[in-house]
């Protein structure tokens, strides 16, 4: 079994190779060609924890994986981490356990690279400015893949924590060395999204972080931070407004997008006027942006086989280039 760290990954594998490794895992999906079971959680009630495990397999690669995430809030006080995951690839032909690989910067990797692919079918050609709303260790992967797929000129950062704002901005040169253009730090939200083409909202906020009133014509955003049915990035303004909303998976998104969840129950929208999924955008079977005017949202709440392969990637390039460990089990 090859046992791979964070570092060794981030040493070999980019965020242009998840892009394109998501996009052929969304086509294997959109084909029939993964198996996504239900997560099981486990819940640790005297530690106010919990356990996750996320199982999938993808056919066409003949790999599968279990993704174990704990969350430990009490964590800090003792010096550990609050969130700990580690992904166990498997060989589907022989049952074989190839690898067990470090599963934190994978996932934020992974979610900034479906963010990444939705931009690229529902953001305008020629969008060049964008706006992170929340400024943490999530965001840094948001952000990585919008200058991937569109040459932003303009980056607007606005934290709650103005100095975090600050210490991300130190950030974007290690994350994207080629980026040139202008990095100014917002006093408020919404004077931001009123310049933006391109709203990336990376909070755990159970109200909304901007008002959809400023929300200019064309505009696109991504809202990757909410996860749970009583969390709320954007306003249900924002919801009427989108012409299409995109999700990563409409299963996903109707069990945990407060986004979405909130306004449905209100019945100010509903789930049969999602445009549809991020596979359908890929393979084309539904239209991406049709013109400059639209307002566009593309809601992601993950999905176990997202991991499943950018872990079967990374796998194959590190024994390629003899990257990790390898020991006997």
């Amino acid at each position: 079994m090859l046992i791979l760290s964070e570092s060794e990954i981030q040493s070999f594998y980019s965020m242009s190779d998840a892009i394109l490794d998501l996009e052929v895992a969304l086509t294997y999906n959109n084909e029939g060609k993964v198996l996504n079971p239900h997560r099981t959680v486990l819940d640790f009630p005297k530690e106010e924890a919990s356990a996750l495990y996320m199982p999938s397999s993808i056919e066409p690669i003949g790999k599968s994986a279990v993704k174990v995430v704990t969350i430990f809030p009490h964590n800090p006080s003792v010096g550990k981490k609050t969130t700990q995951g580690v992904i166990l690839l498997s060989d589907t032909h022989s049952g074989e356990h190839l690898a067990c690989i470090n599963a934190s910067y994978l996932t934020r990797l992974r979610t900034g690279a479906v963010s990444g692919i939705a931009t690229k079918h529902l953001a305008k050609k020629n969008a060049s400015s964008v706006v992170v709303i929340g400024t943490g260790a999530m965001a840094e992967e948001q952000l990585q893949a919008v200058l991937e797929v569109r040459e932003i000129k303009d980056i607007m950062l606005y934290n709650r924590t103005k100095e975090k704002a600050f210490q991300f901005e130190k950030k974007i040169a290690e994350l994207s060395p080629r980026y040139t253009g202008s990095i100014t730090i917002m006093d408020n939200p919404d004077e931001a999204v009123l310049r933006a083409d391109i709203v990336i909202c990376a909070t755990r906020s159970i109200t909304p972080v901007f008002q959809g009133k400023v929300l200019q014509p064309g505009a696109h955003i991504n809202g990757v931070g909410s996860y749970l049915p009583h969390m709320q990035e954007v306003d249900e303004e924002t919801i009427m407004r989108c012409s299409k909303i995109v999700a990563d998976t409409m299963e996903g998104v109707k069990g945990e997008a407060g986004d979405l969840i909130i306004p449905a129950n209100k019945g100010i929208w509903r789930f049969s006027d999602l445009h549809g999924e991020l596979g359908e955008l890929v393979t084309g079977k539904i239209a991406g942006r049709e013109s400059d005017e639209e307002i566009t949202f593309f809601k992601s709440v993950g999905i176990a086989y997202f991991d499943l392969a950018v872990a079967a990637s990374v796998y194959d390039k590190a024994i390629k280039a003899g990257v990790g460990t390898k020991v006997k089990v």
